[in-house]
C-alpha cells in the first residue's frame, strides 16, 4: 500500500516566500487488524534455546525467518530457527549434521599435517625438492621426437599493383597481435609513377585487409613499434627522413624530420632507445651517418656519429650503414654492418666521436645486410653477408669469425636468432629458401631448409615464442610460417652448452690468430734476410689464373656441368708451365 499526500499551487504563486505555521495532528491512514491473518501465522516453541558443552565452529551466519544474525557455531539462535535446523524436516538436519562432521575432519587433517610440514621444510636443504628423476627417459623421448619441420599459416600480400619488396618485419610487442610490414622499391633509379608509397599493420585475425594504412611522404625501408609505446611506430624513408606514427590517430605521421637535416640516402635502420620517456630513437643511413633523435623535437638530430674508421671524423671517408642493430641489454652500444663489409662497434658513451667507434670487424666481401645480437649472450653476434652468414665475439678484437656456415651458391640477405634457443637462428636466401641452423647439433648443414617462394626473401623476423617467422619476399608476400616445436623449445642444459660451444670456438680462434701473426713475422724476417730472392709478379699472376681455372673446371664438374674444351687447353697449358718450372 502507498501512501501518499499531493500538495498543489497555483501557478501565479510560484516563486512567493513560503509561510510556515503550526497543525494539530491528524491522522491520514487507519488500518484495523484482521484476524484472519492470524490463522496464517505458525507459532513456533520454543523460540530461544540455550545448548552447553557444543562444538565450537567457525563463525557462520544464518537466516531466520525474522532476522539475520552471526552466530558462533550454533549455540544461540533469536528469532526463529535456522532452515537447515528444522524439526520438522529430519533430512535437512541430518546434511547439516554431515557438513558439520565433514569440516571437523578437515580441520583435524590440515592440523595433522602442518606438523609434518614443518619437518619437510627444515629438510629443504639437504634434500632437492626440484630433482628430476626420470632423466633416462626424458632423453629417450628426445631421441624419438619427430624430425624439424614447418608450414605455412598464413600469408599477406602486397594490395597495390605493381608489386613492391617487402623489406622488414616488425611484431606487436603485446601478444604479437599485428605485425608492421615496410615496403619499398630499392632498385636503383626505379621511380614508377604508378608507384604506391603506403605501407601496412596486418592484424593476424583478419588477413584479407590492412588493419591500418600508414602514409609517409616517401616509401617506407625500415618499421619499428615502440616496446614502451605500442601506439608509437617509428619509420625510416627513402630520402633519408625519419618518421613515426600514433595508431590511435590514424595513418598521418604525427611528425618528421626536415629534409635538410636528415639522412641523403634511404635509412636502413632506425631503433627506440630505453630511455625514461620513452621518446628517443636513433637511425642508420648509407650516407654514412647514425643521428639521434627524439619525437618530441624532430626539427634536428640531437646528436650525430659519422662512420669513418679512420677516426678523423671525416663525412667523405665514412661508410655507408646497410644494416644497423641495437640491444636493450647493453643500452650504450650498437653495431653497424657497412657496404664495403666491415663491421663496426660502437659506443655511445666515449667522449669524443673517434672513440664511439671502438671496434671493426672486417667480415664479408660486400655488403653487410644483416647484423643481430644473440638474445642469450650478448657479445656474440651474427653476421650476413655475401654467400656466408658468420658468428663473432666481441672479445677478440681484430680477429676473423669464430663459427660460419658453408658458402652457399645463392646470396644470403637477412638473419635473425631464435629468442628461445640460444644456438638456433635463421637465414633467407636470394633463391627463395629458408634455413633453419641449429649450431649445437649440425654446424656444415641446416637442421631444415625449406623453399618458401620462387622470389628472393628479403625480410625475417620472429615472435617472442620463436614459433611463428614471418618472411617477406621480393614481391611483396609475407609468408608466416610455423616450426616443429622441437625446433622452438629449450632442451635441458642447451645455454650451458651453448656458451661451452661458443667459448670453445673463440679459444680456438685465438689460437689459430696467434699462430697466424706468428708465421707472418717469420715471413718478414725471410724477406728481410734475402731481399734479392723476390718472386716475379707475373709468375705470381700466371699460378693464381691457373689455380681459378682448376677450381671453375672443379665447380662444374660438381654440378654434372660441361666443361669447356678452352679452359681444359687452358688449364693443360698452366700444368705444362708449372712442371717447366718445377
Amino acid at each position: 500500500m502507498e501512501i501518499k499526500y499531493e500538495y498543489t499551487r497555483k501557478r501565479s504563486e510560484f516563486g512567493r516566500p513560503f509561510s510556515f505555521s503550526d497543525f494539530l495532528a491528524e491522522v491520514t491512514v487507519d488500518i484495523p487488524p484482521d484476524p484472519s491473518l492470524a490463522e496464517d501465522f505458525i507459532p513456533q516453541d520454543p523460540v530461544d534455546f540455550a545448548v552447553q558443552e557444543g562444538p565450537v565452529m567457525a563463525l557462520h551466519e544464518v537466516n531466520t525467518e525474522r532476522v539475520q544474525v552471526a552466530i558462533k557455531g550454533v549455540n544461540h539462535v533469536e528469532g526463529g530457527w535456522p532452515k537447515h535446523i528444522d524439526p520438522k524436516n529430519s533430512e535437512l538436519t541430518t546434511r547439516y549434521r554431515e557438513e558439520v562432521e565433514r569440516e571437523e575432519v578437515y580441520t583435524r587433517s590440515v592440523q595433522r599435517l602442518s606438523s609434518l610440514m614443518e619437518h619437510y621444510i627444515r629438510q629443504n636443504n639437504s634434500i632437492d625438492i626440484y630433482e628430476e628423476y626420470f632423466e633416462e627417459e626424458e632423453e629417450e623421448e628426445d631421441e624419438e621426437q619427430e624430425q624439424p619441420s614447418a608450414k605455412t599459416i598464413n600469408v599477406l600480400r602486397d594490395p597495390n599493383m605493381p608489386r613492391r619488396m617487402a623489406t622488414h618485419l616488425s611484431w606487436h610487442p603485446d601478444a604479437n597481435r599485428a605485425v608492421a610490414v615496410a615496403y619499398c622499391t630499392l632498385d636503383f633509379q626505379d621511380s614508377r609513377k604508378d608507384m604506391n608509397f603506403d605501407s601496412y599493420i596486418w592484424d593476424l585475425e583478419k588477413p584479407y585487409t590492412p588493419e591500418l594504412v600508414l602514409k609517409p611522404s616517401s616509401p617506407v625501408v625500415t618499421l619499428e613499434y615502440n616496446p614502451k609505446d605500442w601506439h608509437h611506430v617509428l619509420g625510416g624513408c627513402y630520402n633519408g627522413q625519419i618518421v613515426y606514427w600514433d595508431t590511435r590517430k590514424g595513418g598521418l605521421p604525427m611528425e618528421m624530420t626536415p629534409v635538410e637535416f636528415s639522412h641523403r640516402d634511404p635509412v636502413y635502420g632506425a631503433f627506440w632507445l630505453p630511455s625514461r620517456t620513452g621518446t628517443e630513437c636513433f637511425s642508420g643511413s648509407t650516407d654514412g651517418q647514425v643521428l639521434w633523435w627524439d619525437i618530441r623535437k624532430m626539427s634536428q638530430p640531437s646528436e650525430r656519429l659519422i662512420l669513418d674508421i679512420t677516426r678523423e671524423d671525416q663525412l667523405k671517408a665514412a661508410l655507408g650503414a646497410s644494416s644497423l642493430d641495437f640491444a636493450p641489454v647493453l643500452p650504450t652500444k650498437f653495431l653497424v654492418g657497412t657496404e664495403q663489409g666491415i663491421i663496426i662497434s660502437c659506443n655511445r658513451d666515449a667522449k669524443t666521436p673517434p672513440e664511439k667507434i671502438a671496434n671493426i670487424f672486417r667480415s664479408h666481401i660486400g655488403a653487410v645486410y644483416r647484423v643481430t645480437r644473440n638474445p642469450f649472450f650478448p657479445k656474440v653476434f651474427l653476421s650476413v653477408g655475401d654467400w656466408t652468414a658468420r658468428i663473432w665475439t666481441e672479445e677478440l678484437m681484430d680477429s676473423s669469425s669464430i663459427m660460419e656456415t658453408k658458402y652457399h651458391t645463392s646470396y644470403l640477405l637477412d638473419a635473425c636468432w631464435s629468442p628461445v634457443k640460444p644456438a638456433v637462428f635463421f637465414t633467407a636466401r636470394s633463391d627463395g629458401t629458408l634455413d633453419i641452423w641449429d649450431f649445437l647439433f649440425h654446424q656444415k648443414e641446416p637442421s631444415l631448409s625449406l623453399r618458401v617462394s620462387n622470389d628472393p626473401l628479403l625480410s625475417l623476423c620472429s615472435q617472442d615464442n620463436g614459433r611463428i617467422i614471418g618472411c617477406g619476399t621480393r614481391q611483396g608476400t609475407v609468408s608466416l610460417l610455423e616450426i616443429s616445436p622441437g625446433l622452438c623449445t629449450m632442451r635441458k642444459n642447451e645455454k650451458t652448452l651453448t656458451s661451452t660451444m661458443f667459448e670453445r670456438e673463440a679459444r680456438r680462434e685465438k689460437v689459430l690468430q696467434d699462430k697466424y701473426r706468428e708465421r707472418l713475422l717469420r715471413e718478414q724476417e725471410r724477406l728481410r734476410a734475402k731481399p734479392e730472392e723476390q718472386e716475379d709478379p707475373q709468375e705470381v699472376f700466371k699460378q693464381a689464373q691457373a689455380d681459378f681455372f682448376s677450381n671453375m673446371k672443379a665447380e662444374r664438374r660438381r654440378r654434372g656441368m660441361e666443361v669447356p674444351e678452352e679452359s681444359e687447353e687452358g688449364e693443360a697449358a698452366a700444368q705444362q708451365e708449372k712442371q717447366k718450372k718445377e
